[in-house]
């Protein structure tokens, strides 16, 4: 019933005359019609590029987004289309609760669709805004982020030849996607035996494009860049301060009381232990723990050493999880002890929940140092509830292992409070605002999820796993809890489809350094607000660690943990911040739609020098199977647990 509604009234926006106007859409409805690029599934399974057709209009109305696709496409696209208008207000500092949003998508076979044509949809709803019309020799392919930035899709190859298909001359792809993977199977026959081999080849988009049928590829950063390979306009963008100040000095004086005391507390379960009449196999067992307990402590004096005191901390914490661990295992002679240690841990989780609940949220930068104390506190509740089920099935070295984490989480959960409050400043903050961005969050990551099970199999079960306890705790109305879950499930999914059967060192590190920039701009975007990104400089420097660990090891699974933790930081560090337009200069306007903006080899585009080489040096690699576990070691968590 909703689709016909829909449908019925995207049919009487369409059918009413449209206005000439080039101006901005005040009180009238601009439509903008282009066209997008979108994989569709053969009968046989296969990938293939399809276009699609998108009809935009924009009128006066009060916030809503409506899509149509014809025929359905096969993961929603309505989550993506709705982030498309946030960001399209954003960018352009108009009030989208004042306008309405209709969006028609038609092709010719049923596509996947999902977010991947998020940043078209924003190109368009922008255009159609602003009463600009859009160059019908551009298409584009990228998802949307709440930033603006433009994240990393799959079928690039296809899409390329359904751009080509079309007759564009010119083809947007997200930044760092220049470089893609292709496994070709060979078949032999010898002496009646079918040999079957299958290889995986680098393929430059940009070379093979333009070698194959002409077409110009280009990497965009944002949406600011795309609109102007669209339009030709170039909207005033934010910029990050000269000099980005990352400095987690806030933290100094807690890292050292935390080093000293989990030191402390190491000694005397070190000397319980020896003390103890436990068993040889048992001792050892402990001994071992308490060994890796000591390495953590001595990874966070080098931290304070570095000045790196968030990750002190987060060393800490993992420190104490083990050493209690040992300590609870060697107090617990009875099952009653057991149980009498996961009661006492149920009220200090209680008591930090109650202190958690019953701060008044004073400014953004409380808001972030709360909404993480609230997460944590939910992560509590959830270990703990793993160590009962261990408890009722007699596993009780794992059950005091649950209990030990979630103690020290609900620890952690009044710090990150204690933390909040000393930031306090400005004016009161209702949960109306955590609620509506924790429900974009899941709408979003929930979507991502589902276009990656769509695009490559059954890969995304841990992903779809988070999502839905961001939507239990959504629903139990802990909305900051939701946010950051979903949030996690996010990045980890666009990571995920941003490395991708990559394995080639060189070109891991390019897409880190991109990362790491964008993280650094986003924090500096912060400060210049008036906010103190608190989580964001605190995952940024968690980040910079597993980048000087993979460094040293040449550890590809500390690079994309890196990588995992700059994407936090780039995220959190953009969280609440006002969607009111920055006080910035005019934008370039032009009265139509200039020539095609075709970049060359001796210039850059007008909206920035970040145009990329691709990382095309390095081995070429091959999607082996060390390398596809170790990217789906994201949806996995690695390492994500590890942070205070």
């Amino acid at each position: 019933m909703k689709k016909k509604i829909t449908a019925v009234l995207l049919l009487l926006i369409l059918l009413l005359p449209l206005p000439a106007t080039t101006a901005q859409c005040q009180n009238e409805k601009h439509t903008v019609v282009m066209k997008a690029p979108a994989v569709s599934r053969t009968a046989s399974g296969e990938l293939v590029g399809v276009v699609t057709d998108f009809v935009i209009t924009v009128a006066p109305g009060s916030g809503h987004v409506y899509v149509e696709t014809w025929p359905l496409a096969e993961v929603d696209m309505q989550a993506s289309a709705r982030l498309a208008a946030q960001v399209a207000g954003k960018v352009t500092g108009i009030d989208m609760s004042k306008y309405d949003v209709f969006i028609h998508v038609k092709a010719d076979s049923p596509i996947i669709g999902g977010p991947s044509a998020g940043a078209t949809m924003t190109v368009g709803i922008i255009a159609a805004l602003k009463g600009w019309g859009v160059n019908s020799e551009v298409m584009m392919t990228g998802m949307i982020n709440p930033d603006g930035t433009i994240g990393p899709v799959g079928g690039i190859l296809e899409k390329a030849a359904a751009a080509h298909d079309a007759g564009v001359k010119l083809f947007l792809i997200p930044r760092g996607q220049r470089i893609q993977y292709v496994q070709q199977t060979e078949k032999k026959e010898i002496g009646g035996i079918v040999e079957i081999h299958s290889k995986t080849e680098k393929v430059d988009v940009v070379e093979y494009a333009k070698e194959r049928w002409g077409l110009q590829v280009v990497e965009v950063v944002d949406i600011y860049q795309a609109v102007y390979y669209f339009t030709g306009h170039q909207l005033p963008k934010p910029q990050a301060p000269s000099h980005v100040n990352i400095d987690t000095s806030f933290l100094k004086e807690d890292a050292l009381r935390d080093y000293e005391n989990t030191s402390s507390y190491y000694q005397k379960v070190l000397k319980e232990l020896k003390e103890s009449n436990v068993d040889y196999t048992t001792y050892i067992t402990l001994k071992q723990a308490l060994e890796q307990a000591e390495l953590d402590l001595n990874l966070s004096k080098e931290a304070i050493d570095e000045g790196m005191y968030y990750t002190a901390l987060s060393k800490n914490f993992q420190a104490r999880i083990m050493i209690r661990h040992v300590e609870w295992y060697l107090t617990a002679d009875t099952v009653e002890d057991v149980e009498g240690l996961l009661q006492m841990v149920n009220s200090e989780i209680n008591y930090s929940e109650k202190e958690v609940s019953n701060i008044t949220i004073r400014g953004i930068t409380m808001l972030q140092a709360v909404a993480a104390a609230q997460e944590r506190v939910e992560q509590a509740k959830a270990a703990l509830k793993n160590a009962w089920k261990y408890y009722y099935s007699q596993a009780y070295w794992d059950a005091i292992g649950e209990a030990a984490y979630a103690y020290e989480r609900a620890k952690t959960a009044i710090f990150w409070a204690n933390l909040g409050k000393r930031f306090a400043g400005g004016s009161v903050i209702s949960t109306e605002l955590v609620r509506t961005t924790a429900r974009d969050y899941i709408d979003e990551s929930s979507l991502i999820a589902t276009y990656i099970e769509s695009m490559y199999g059954d890969t995304a079960g841990e992903l779809t796993q988070i999502i839905n306890q961001a939507e239990q705790y959504y629903e139990d109305g802990k909305y900051s809890a939701a946010l950051f879950t979903a949030m996690e499930a996010r990045v980890q999914g666009q990571v995920f489809l941003d490395t991708l059967g990559i394995d080639n060192w060189t070109v891991l590190e390019d897409k880190l350094a991109r990362m790491k920039d964008s993280a650094k701009t986003a924090i500096g975007i912060a400060q210049a607000s008036g906010v103190e990104p608190l989580l964001g400089m605190a995952y940024y420097e968690f980040a910079q660690s597993y980048e000087k660990s993979a460094r040293e090891n040449q550890n590809i699974q500390d690079l994309q943990t890196a990588m995992i933790f700059y994407q936090y930081a780039r995220e959190t560090a953009g969280l609440f911040l006002s969607s009111e337009k920055p006080n910035l200069p005019a934008e370039n306007t032009t009265e139509s739609v200039p020539p095609l903006p075709l970049p060359t080899t001796s210039t850059s585009s007008p909206a920035g020098p970040e145009e990329s080489t691709g990382g095309t040096s390095g081995s070429t690699g091959g999607l082996a199977l060390g390398a596809i576990f170790a990217i789906l070691a994201f949806l996995l968590g690695f390492g994500l647990g590890k942070k205070i």
